[in-house]
């Protein structure tokens, strides 16, 4: 058994080193066919899978360690084309790897930086080469962060409607605060709004208003919005009023003044004076004591319904006089009297003690 096995491997090894063995092998096709799909293969991995190809990729720019109390107040891109050279399949990958270019402002002060791009700022992975650089240099403006309050003015037009007055405007808030470059913010005073249109408007009303800033404000605030109040009252004029009667109580009785009539001086609504009504009936004049000697100061206000745009200016005169009624006749002897017997009785007690 052993012989048969050695002499079956000493014929394979026979043939093996046999040259017409490997000639009838090779000129087979399948073979021929199978050897050049290796060779195909592995031409394919080492040459074609590391062709080194050229091509522009955009990184982006990060600024890091800048100082709390600086900003940078000019605009620069955010990105860069940056030329690169490798291997195709790492070209592709260069994508995912968050490459950028860190530019460290630790160090910066106010003023103007000029930071170099050279190819070996661009941190690319082993292998990947930096052509160039587009742009080969990056210029910052630097300053100083500041705060600044700026009062918001209001740009009106138009006119409000007949008969009417624009009583009054108010922006809420009426003071915004902006933080940002200092250069900047010392070029603005006050900050103005758009304009706020009150042609033929007869009621108050409130409206939203966007503020009328610069580019360089909007792009530190954006596109901000104030409220405007705006107060409509009716057209007024001065008139005098005369012989309007005084009401004086005391101690809740109705008691006479002198004089009994006063003259005011109030401002009336144009369209009151149109109407047929009294215009004594639109105010309460009414008498006050204030001190002694029947001295009372007299008081003007429009009754409630009188309407808001009604007010009093002056009233002539504006004190009266207290006029003592029938009891207080009366009880005047009484008292009188009182004291002469007081002082009678005293008399007497002195006489009798003397």
């Amino acid at each position: 058994m052993e012989k048969l096995v050695f002499k079956k491997i000493g014929g394979l090894k026979d043939k093996l080193l046999d040259p017409r063995s490997w000639q009838r092998l090779l000129s087979r096709s399948w073979f021929l066919k199978g050897l050049s799909l290796c060779m195909a293969v592995m031409l394919w991995y080492f040459v074609g899978g590391k062709d080194t190809v050229d091509k522009i990729v955009m990184v982006p720019i990060e600024i890091i360690n800048l100082p709390r109390d600086l900003v940078i107040s000019s605009q620069f891109k955010k990105e860069m084309e940056v030329t690169v050279s490798g291997p195709s399949s790492q070209i592709h990958r260069l994508s995912n790897q968050a490459v950028t270019r860190q530019i460290d402002l630790s160090t910066a002060g106010p003023g103007t930086m000029v930071i170099e791009n050279s190819p070996d700022s661009i941190p690319v992975p082993r292998g990947i080469k930096v052509l160039r650089v587009q742009p080969a240099s990056l210029i910052l403006s630097l300053d100083k962060l500041v705060q600044k309050h700026f009062t918001v003015i209001p740009s009106v037009n138009g006119k409000v409607a007949t008969g009417h007055v624009l009583k009054g405007l108010k922006m809420n808030p009426e003071v915004i605060t902006i933080t940002g470059p200092e250069t900047l913010l010392n070029q603005v005073d006050q900050l103005h709004t758009a304009d706020i249109n009150v042609d033929g408007i007869s009621e108050s009303q409130q409206r939203q208003v966007p503020l009328n800033l610069n580019p360089a404000l909007v792009d530190l605030i954006g596109n901000t919005l104030v409220t405007a109040d705006i107060r409509i009252g009716q057209e007024t004029v001065e008139k005098k009023i005369r012989n309007i009667e005084v009401l004086a109580t005391v101690d809740g009785d109705r008691r006479t003044v002198a004089p009994s009539v006063v003259t005011i001086t109030a401002r009336i609504p144009k369209t009151m004076l149109t109407g047929n009504g009294n215009l004594k009936e639109n105010f309460s004049v009414t008498a006050t004591e204030v001190g002694g000697e029947g001295k009372m100061k007299v008081v003007v206000v429009p009754v409630d319904d009188a309407g808001g745009d009604l007010t009093v200016v002056a009233v002539e005169p504006e004190f009266v006089t207290l006029i003592p009624d029938k009891d207080d006749d009366k009880r005047q002897p009484t008292h009188l009297n009182q004291s002469e017997s007081q002082r009678k009785m005293k008399k007497v007690t002195d006489n009798g003690n003397g």
